[in-house]
C-alpha cells in the first residue's frame, strides 16, 4: 500500500497556487474588491521572485489578474466562488519514491456558514491537482488546509473547534479524526489546541484555525501569536496556547522550543470588533518569507524574529490588512506544492 507525508512548509517548492478574488460576500463592494486583489497581486509578485506560481482565475477575469500580477504569473482559467486557496484547494503530499499527489478535502464553506458559497470552491483540490497532474486522494474529513500545520517529520497542530466543530464534521471523536489525518498526511502525533483567535469566530472567520496561531518554523520549534495587551481577549488564549504547547513533546519525543511572537499593536480592526492581525499567518516559499505586514511598529519585532530563525531566506513584508479584512492573511491565500 502506497503511503505519503506531507512535507514541511520550509522545504523546497515546485509551485505556489493561489486564486484570484471575484465579486462574492467575503468583498462587499466594488472598492473592498478592488483592495483585496491589489494585496493578493502583490503576494502573487512577491512569491513569483523565488518560485513559479499559478494564479486560479474565475471565467472573464484574466485580464483584471494579468494587469495587476505580470506576465510571468501562470493563469489557470475555472469556476470559482473566493479567494483563500490554502482552504479550497488541495494539500499537497509525496508518497515514498518523492510522487506528488493532492489530499482532496470536503470543503463546506468553513462550517456550513450562512454566507458561504462553494458549489465551485469545492471542485477546486481536484482541478488544481489536473493542471497539476497528480493523482487525487479523497478524504471524508471536513478540513481545510489552514487548519493544519505540520513539522515534517510526524508532528501536526489542530484546533477542537475546526475538525470536532459540529458544523464540519459531526460525531467525529479525536480518535476519527487524527487516524483520518496520520492516514493523508504521514503524521503520527496530533497537538491539539482548543480554539483559535477571538477574531476568528466573527461572520467571515474560519472558526479557529491554527495557521493564524502556531506553525512550526523547524522541527522542535514552534512560533505562537502573543498578544500581551491585556485589554484584548486574545491575551488569555495566547497565554494558553503557548502554556499548552511548552508543555507539548513532539512525534519524536521532544519537548518543544515555543518562540512567541508579538501580535500588532493594533487591537481593534476597522469594523470595531477584535483585531486578529497576526504574524503567524505567514508563507515559506524558496529562498523567503512573505510575512504579513500591518504599518504596524511591531511589523519590524517580528521581521528581527524571522530573520533570526529563517537566516538564510529573504524576509519580505506585505501589507496584509485588505486581506485579514476578508477573513484571513498571506498563508491563507498561498498552497505550496512540494518539489517532488
Amino acid at each position: 500500500m502506497t503511503t505519503y507525508r506531507m512535507p514541511a512548509e520550509w522545504t523546497p517548492h515546485a509551485r505556489t497556487w493561489m486564486a484570484w478574488p471575484s465579486p462574492n460576500p467575503t468583498f462587499a463592494n466594488d472598492a473592498e474588491l478592488a483592495g483585496a486583489r491589489a494585496a493578493w497581486a502583490a503576494v502573487a509578485r512577491a512569491v513569483r521572485r523565488f518560485e513559479p506560481v499559478t494564479l486560479v482565475v474565475a471565467p472573464g477575469d484574466a485580464p483584471s489578474a494579468r494587469a495587476l500580477v505580470g506576465e510571468d504569473v501562470d493563469l489557470l482559467e475555472c469556476p470559482l466562488d473566493d479567494a483563500w486557496m490554502r482552504d479550497i484547494g488541495p494539500t499537497f503530499v509525496l508518497d515514498e519514491e518523492g510522487r506528488p499527489a493532492a489530499v482532496d478535502w470536503v470543503f463546506n464553506g468553513w462550517g456550513d456558514q450562512d454566507w458561504a458559497r462553494w458549489e465551485h470552491d469545492a471542485e477546486i483540490a481536484r482541478r488544481v491537482a489536473g493542471a497539476a497532474g497528480v493523482p487525487v486522494l479523497p478524504s471524508p474529513l471536513v478540513n481545510e488546509g489552514g487548519a493544519i500545520h505540520v513539522d515534517g517529520e510526524g508532528t501536526v497542530l489542530l484546533t477542537d473547534t475546526v475538525q470536532l466543530g459540529p458544523d464540519r464534521n459531526p460525531g467525529w471523536t479525536r480518535e476519527d479524526v487524527e487516524r483520518e489525518i496520520h492516514a493523508r498526511l504521514g503524521t503520527t502525533k496530533a497537538i491539539w489546541l482548543p480554539h483559535g483567535l477571538t477574531g476568528d469566530y466573527g461572520r467571515y472567520g474560519t472558526q479557529g484555525h491554527v495557521d493564524i496561531v502556531a506553525s512550526f518554523a523547524r522541527p522542535g520549534t514552534v512560533l505562537v501569536h502573543s498578544q500581551r495587551s491585556p485589554e484584548h481577549p486574545d491575551h488569555e488564549r495566547s497565554r494558553l496556547y503557548a502554556d499548552l504547547l511548552r508543555g507539548a513533546t513532539d512525534a519524536r519525543g521532544r519537548a518543544l522550543e515555543v518562540v512567541e511572537v508579538p501580535a500588532p499593536t493594533v487591537l481593534k480592526n476597522e469594523d470595531g470588533g477584535w483585531a486578529d492581525y497576526s504574524y503567524i499567518n505567514h508563507y515559506l516559499c524558496n529562498g523567503a518569507v512573505i510575512l504579513c505586514a500591518f504599518d504596524d511598529p511591531h511589523d519590524e519585532i517580528a521581521a528581527g524574529i524571522f530573520r533570526r530563525l529563517f537566516p538564510e531566506r529573504e524576509i519580505v513584508l506585505v501589507d496584509a490588512r485588505p486581506i485579514f479584512a476578508g477573513g484571513g492573511g498571506v498563508h491563507c491565500i498561498t498552497q505550496q506544492q512540494p518539489a517532488g
